[in-house]
């Protein structure tokens, strides 16, 4: 018999649910559409669908309204909720046990302390590394939802683990020991659907591979890509649960737009949804697949998706030079509104222009100064041409100098070689040290003032911080390096500032790399309090034994099991 529930019950479910989630009656729901799909596995109905997600955001408006009223009261619904209590260091070794048993093929369980170190670390981040108990690597949805529902017998927690790309810490380890699993095994594309420009895909595929494959995929070329570039590395499943976005970003926006159609996705409970189905549009109630991107595997774990795909467009890249970085962003926030075809709009500081040229990979020498490097687009080489003018006659308003475009494909894909290699460039700056990568993210008319203070700010340090940004939608990044605990101290006292500094001017703590636990305790600043317990609710009905990657993304309050 189906189990049904009022309002106030979800909301005893959510704080109250172990009794319920130990018992083991668990919702059962009967599945009339399969996934075409090697393992197959259930796919909700749409009455089950709506069910799962309508209840979380029934409890998430009861908890904003909650949180609203909390103002006039001294008790919140994340005030009070029974404590979350993990299983035993024995449940975990009994966890470990049936996973060897269930998955006994070689190299799919491993407990390897390198391994599992390794999968809860990053040499990208300052953040320190936390070893997983076991770290397991699925084939298939089903695989995925075997290890859940293992789990949730031990109460274990589980961190998924994608391209290792995230800067916030989001893949570490919990302090009590958890399983990771590591999607890179499920690594294929499934369907390229040409006229209908999209593609099915597993969530280890890499933007980089899919992007390669659509290039190389018969002759000629299917003349489509994906236009949400990260870290090269980033893949799928990543890029989806941190809401990222890349340089492409002034153009095609960011994962939160509309280049996810849908995803699988298997729940806390064990049970797998698909959140839509593949046509370019429905109104067939709210956005379930957006319930996912930017919840950095809190609330389920991704195991197919369907993106949307683009035209490749002509480009060509132009590079100039400033003799400020405030002057060079006032340029980019007139160029961004003269309605010429701008790809991407990048900015290097005289310090990252430093590190390209310390770095000499590309072998030429740039003036160390403040720079921008366009992508621009067109139909055409007329059309390139005459956006390239356009900006040109901008920037050199704004004091601009050194305008280069490039003459042939080869020399733009050369250009933006240093672009690209920025990161990396920055860090050999200085050998034997650990970066603080961070970004935030303003309207782009506050862009100018944020990076001037910022820059001015971090020239105070004595630390070594160079600047990198995706200024044409009022993004960037600041590389902080540090070789000690003390001037690590002050490197993160400097992101505080630049946080507070960007959410005053009506900005965000993060543009694209995520929260992670590097930046949950802005999110009530920058969210407000009613927001945030909206999402926290969403979590405890999806998940109430809170065992999907847990201490990530959500603020901290005295009832959550933190690290």
């Amino acid at each position: 018999m189906q189990r049904k529930f009022s309002p106030s019950s979800l909301l005893t479910r959510a704080h109250g649910a172990q009794n319920w989630w130990s018992s083991g009656k668990r919702l059962r729901f009967s599945s009339t559409i399969p996934l075409n799909r090697t393992n197959s596995t259930s796919f909700f109905t749409a009455r089950t669908t709506s069910f799962v997600i309508g209840s979380a955001l029934i409890g998430g408006l009861l908890g904003y309204t909650l949180a609203s009223w909390a103002q006039s009261s001294p008790l919140t619904p994340s005030s009070s909720p029974t404590k979350l209590q993990y299983g035993s260091a024995e449940d975990f070794d009994k966890a470990i046990e049936e996973l060897k048993r269930i998955f006994s093929a070689e190299d799919t369980v491993s407990t390897d302390p390198e391994d599992v170190y390794n999968h809860g670390f990053s040499v990208n981040d300052y953040h320190p590394g936390i070893s997983h108990s076991v770290v397991i690597y699925p084939s298939s949805t089903a695989d995925v939802v075997k290890i859940v529902k293992i789990a949730t017998k031990y109460r274990m927690p589980i961190t998924a683990y994608s391209g290792a790309t995230s800067l916030e810490g989001q893949f570490r380890g919990h302090s009590v020991g958890g399983i990771c699993i590591d999607m890179s095994q499920m690594n294929r594309i499934l369907e390229i659907n040409e006229a209908d420009s999209d593609l099915v895909c597993q969530p280890g595929v890499g933007w980089v591979e899919i992007n390669d494959t659509l290039r190389e995929k018969g002759k000629p070329r299917i003349p489509l890509f994906f236009p949400i570039d990260p870290a090269p590395s980033a893949t799928l499943g990543g890029m989806i649960s941190n809401g990222c976005s890349g340089t492409n970003a002034v153009k095609y926006g960011t994962s939160k737009g509309e280049w996810f159609l849908n995803v699988t996705v298997v729940l806390p409970s064990g049970e797998v949804i698909k959140t839509r189905r593949r046509s370019r549009k429905s109104s067939a109630g709210f956005d379930t697949t957006k319930l996912f991107i930017g919840a950095e595997g809190t609330l389920g774990i991704i195991t197919e998706v369907t993106i949307r795909l683009t035209p490749v467009l002509p480009t060509t890249v132009a590079v100039v030079h400033f003799p400020d970085v405030r002057k060079a962003t006032e340029a980019v926030r007139d160029v961004m509104n003269k309605g010429v075809g701008i790809q991407c709009v990048e900015l290097l500081d005289n310090v990252f222009m430093h590190a390209v040229n310390n770095f000499g990979q590309s072998g030429r020498t740039w003036p160390v100064k403040d720079t921008l490097f366009f992508k621009l687009q067109g139909h055409n080489e007329a059309s390139l041409i005459d956006s390239a003018k356009v900006v040109q006659a901008v920037v050199e308003k704004h004091g601009g100098f050194g305008f280069q475009l490039a003459k042939n494909d080869k020399e733009a894909d050369d250009l933006w070689h240093d672009r690209k290699n920025a990161h990396y460039s920055g860090l050999a700056l200085v050998p034997g040290s650990r970066p603080i990568a961070t970004d935030v993210c303003v309207p782009v008319s506050r862009l100018p003032d944020l990076v001037y203070e910022t820059k001015e700010d971090l020239g105070k340090l004595g630390l070594v911080a160079p600047i990198v940004g995706h200024v044409g939608d009022g993004n960037f990044h600041a590389q902080i390096m540090f070789t000690n605990d003390a001037e690590l101290a002050v490197a993160k006292e400097a992101v505080e500032r630049m946080v507070h500094r960007a959410i005053a001017m009506d900005g965000t703590c993060t543009g694209e790399h995520g929260v992670g636990i590097g930046k949950k305790q802005y999110l009530v600043e920058e969210l407000g309090a009613g927001t945030v317990e909206l999402m926290k609710t969403v979590k405890r009905a999806l998940d109430p034994l809170g065992l999907f990657n847990p201490g990530k993304l959500y603020p901290d309050d005295d009832n959550s099991r933190t690290q």
